[in-house]
């Protein structure tokens, strides 16, 4: 079976078997990542351009690399530099980008909708890197592999999502997967970075207490406060939210339960999540950088057509 969409634009647009084959399709790819030969020819004159509007490590250096695993030509684009400092709206930017016949498009934006703007516009695959406080697709794909790994599972498996659950693109794809895959969601944080009525609308339990959330989860995938992303006051200070909803080692032992921490980075050091958490033996979190590779490479596997 083959996917039933020709982008991936969002977990929201996807159908549970779609999800499985990102995740068996990716498992695959690890393997061929821990080849002494880690290099396939599996998209060998494919041309994808990395269209990034935002500001990027992880997923940027990910998807390059999964691009040059599997053997694609790549194009790296960033805003700063080029014409669209000088106005170039973003369609003509891609016009000019596609008349040079490339075949995949994979994008950052600060704008929410903008990849789906695309793919109503050009006829090349798009995939989604993350736009505005949308959407991440292939955060929510590695995230769900780390779990997946270590859980044996992803259905009947308690994840709690900690953090600015408002701003936060992560969140949104995670919570769209894992209750999709049978998984049971408790999102926990202040009041003012949760919001109102998310619980019935998609179907997540909400809780304002960590030490009650942390001995209910299984797993506890703990979010970076964007603050960039933020045009308010949300909470009185970094120090206060460490206090209240920051993930430390007294904190975990006090619940006395193993369980498994994640983030999906950048890491707030001693806000979010205590250094001695985060290189913990709890901790699962280069585990998930080291599935990011094998996740874009399925994605961009899958999207190419090169299966079929």
């Amino acid at each position: 079976m083959g996917l039933t969409t020709k982008h991936l634009l969002g977990i929201r647009d996807l159908s549970k078997d779609d999800i499985s084959l990102f995740l068996n399709t990716a498992e695959q790819f690890k393997e061929v990542l821990q080849r002494p030969v880690k290099k396939v020819p599996s998209l060998r004159d494919i041309t994808i351009v990395n269209l990034f509007y935002e500001n990027s490590t992880r997923t940027r250096i990910s998807f390059e690399l999964a691009e040059k695993r599997l053997s694609a030509d790549t194009i790296n684009f960033t805003a700063s530099g080029s014409s669209v400092s000088k106005g170039e709206t973003l369609l003509d930017t891609v016009n000019n980008i596609l008349s040079m016949k490339v075949d995949m498009v994979v994008m950052r934006h600060s704008a929410s909708g903008a990849p789906h703007f695309l793919s109503q516009h050009i006829p090349a695959a798009i995939i989604n890197a993350g736009d505005g406080i949308n959407e991440h697709p292939t955060q929510a794909l590695l995230d769900a592999l780390s779990i997946k790994e270590k859980m044996g599972k992803l259905d009947g498996v308690n994840v709690a999502i900690i953090g600015d659950i408002m701003h936060s693109r992560v969140a949104l794809s995670n919570i769209y997967l894992l209750t999709k895959m049978g998984a049971k969601v408790t999102v926990c944080g202040p009041p003012t970075l949760i919001p109102k009525h998310i619980g019935e609308a998609l179907g997540v339990n909400v809780s304002y207490n960590l030490k009650e959330t942390l001995q209910w989860c299984d797993v506890a995938n703990v979010l970076r406060i964007q603050l960039e992303r933020q045009n308010q006051v949300l909470f009185s200070s970094l120090r206060e939210y460490n206090l209240a909803y920051g993930v430390s080692r007294k904190l975990l032992e006090e619940i006395k339960k193993d369980i498994v921490v994640m983030h999906p980075g950048p890491i707030n050091r001693g806000v979010e999540l205590d250094s001695d958490v985060a290189d913990s033996g709890q901790s699962i979190i280069l585990q998930q950088v080291e599935n990011g590779v094998a996740v874009r490479m399925a994605a961009l596997y899958l999207l190419s057509n090169r299966n079929n």
